[in-house]
């Protein structure tokens, strides 16, 4: 691995929602380069949250005639909840399933965003994703209300608060000389694949070094 990009995300975010182009952009950029691509979530809390479906709905008109979308977001999944454990945790447990891609969670923001069902219910988000992904709706439910997947949410959270950022999306670069780089709220491609594009270099010219002079002397 030369550069890994970690992407911190609330799967209820609308501006997670408006990043996923740009994900799905680099990923591709970069599918047959040494670029590892992980995704983990960062629980928005009370402070990062609507208060209302009217305040919801300002901040979804706003992002859409930024973003130039041709559709406004909905915002009839917003319950009141303090925070919306339920379509993060398990958009997390899928994984134990082996479904590590972005099906699973991309399939709860469209139900969440695009469609406005109450994805804070589980049995709502546990339907929207054994759909998704095929899985055993049962088994997946019993999971994803596990201690285990909320421990694991909860660090990933705590990590994301760690950084010093508030915005979610945010992403991660790190390359294998030490180096790293850290977007927050950003939604466009643009600069990270920059970024990305300047690791690998520094990357190769390190290996280069090492060809022709070896570890350093002691």
């Amino acid at each position: 691995m030369n550069v890994k990009i970690t992407y911190y995300l609330d799967v209820i975010s609308s501006w997670c929602y408006w990043a996923e182009p740009a994900w799905r952009e680099l990923k591709q950029k970069y599918a047959k380069s040494p670029v590892e691509f992980d995704w983990v979530i960062a629980l928005l809390d009370k402070s990062g949250m609507p208060k209302s479906r009217t305040q919801a709905d300002w901040f979804y008109r706003r992002s859409g005639t930024i973003m130039r979308a041709p559709f406004m977001l909905k915002s009839g999944w917003l319950t009141g909840l303090k925070e919306y454990l339920a379509p993060n945790c398990v958009a997390e447990a899928a994984k134990d399933f082996g479904v590590t891609d972005d099906r699973v969670r991309l399939a709860l923001m469209e139900a969440a965003l695009c469609v406005g069902k109450k994805v804070g219910e589980w049995d709502v988000s546990v339907a929207v994703a054994a759909w998704a992904a095929n899985l055993d709706a049962a088994a997946l439910l019993k999971t994803s209300r596990s201690p285990e997947i909320e421990k694991r949410v909860r660090a990933t959270t705590a990590e994301f608060h760690a950084l010093q950022v508030t915005q979610r999306p945010t992403f991660v670069l790190e390359d294998n000389i030490g180096d790293r780089a850290v977007f927050s709220g950003l939604v466009k491609a643009g600069p990270i694949a920059s970024t990305i594009d300047m690791m690998l270099d520094d990357a190769a010219a390190y290996a280069s070094h090492a060809a022709h002079f070896g570890s350093p002397p002691s």
